[in-house]
């Protein structure tokens, strides 16, 4: 996908995750995916916010822990909204609730990087909501080394429908037979990805991507049973795109971290679930168009 400098309302924009140990987070997964790390908060600050770069576009942060982080380090998603306080007001009235904000971020009298709400959904997944200010999203998406897309895991998926869509004007497909997870699309968001990328519909439909799927800003699956006694619920992940996924995986057990699941073929795409060396769960995902057989398998 080309550069980003944008998303429209309602698509998710960012992601994130707060490490106990954030320098040797930059560690792995600078070894993992190339990445470059630049810190966003002066050196008197209590914390870090290290904004990772690849080919020299903005990809994802690292950040240091506090109260209003997961003790357990997870990867956390942004969705753009035009007016956050707005937007936490909605989450509100949709059964959700807002864990902290709206407030800026930037410092005083500086050029704000944006205003953002903390938020879970009535079953308890968290995301977050940024309206941009200078910091506006991800500029690299869809490529090697960077977000792929997000995924919400749910015990109640019609609930989350009924909320997210009440909140984003989210519309979610059927789910994939193969897959197991549904689309969630945004009505129109193509015809701004179209505007960037003419021709984007056609390139896709001639690798057999489904009709709708310009529209797609992250898929909803329910919560596997077998998790639900671990006391693991609904919660947000995210999936990043490489080139390689065995080799990807590879540097991930050379860098401390778990493979969960092992590299898999689903379709067009090879695809494992890992863990890093801190607890924050990811997957990795690399596509391969080719597999297409023209006839939709």
């Amino acid at each position: 996908m080309l550069d980003r400098d944008g998303y429209p309302h309602g698509v998710p924009c960012w992601i994130d995750t707060a490490q106990p140990d954030p320098e040797a987070a930059t560690a792995f997964y600078g070894g993992v995916f190339g990445w470059e790390f630049e810190d966003r908060l002066p050196p008197q600050a209590p914390g870090r916010y290290l904004v990772a770069r690849k080919d020299g576009l903005t990809v994802a942060a690292i950040t240091s822990q506090d109260a209003t982080t997961p003790p357990a380090p997870t990867w956390d998603t942004s969705i753009w909204v035009d007016d956050v306080d707005a937007a936490a007001a909605a989450v509100a009235d949709a059964g959700g609730a807002v864990l902290a904000g709206p407030e800026d971020v930037g410092p005083p009298g500086g050029d704000r990087a944006g205003r953002f709400a903390t938020c879970t959904d009535p079953q308890g997944a968290r995301f977050l909501l940024w309206q941009a200010g200078t910091n506006r999203g991800a500029q690299r998406v869809n490529a090697d080394g960077s977000w792929n897309f997000s995924e919400l895991s749910t015990d109640d998926t019609a609930a989350a429908a009924a909320f997210y869509g009440q909140v984003f004007g989210w519309e979610v497909d059927e789910p994939d037979e193969e897959m197991g997870a549904a689309l969630v699309r945004l009505p129109g968001y193509g015809d701004a990805l179209e505007l960037r990328e003419p021709g984007l519909r056609e390139r896709q439909a001639s690798v057999g991507v489904p009709a709708g799927f310009e529209d797609a800003v992250a898929w909803l699956q329910p919560l596997p049973a077998e998790r639900v006694p671990t006391g693991e619920g609904a919660h947000w992940s995210v999936t990043f795109a490489v080139d390689d996924c065995d080799g990807t995986v590879e540097r991930v057990t050379q860098r401390g971290g778990t493979v969960l699941a092992p590299p898999l073929d689903v379709g067009v795409v090879r695809t494992a679930t890992v863990r890093d060396p801190q607890g924050a769960v990811f997957v990795v995902s690399s596509y391969h168009p080719e597999r297409h057989t023209g006839d939709g398998r």
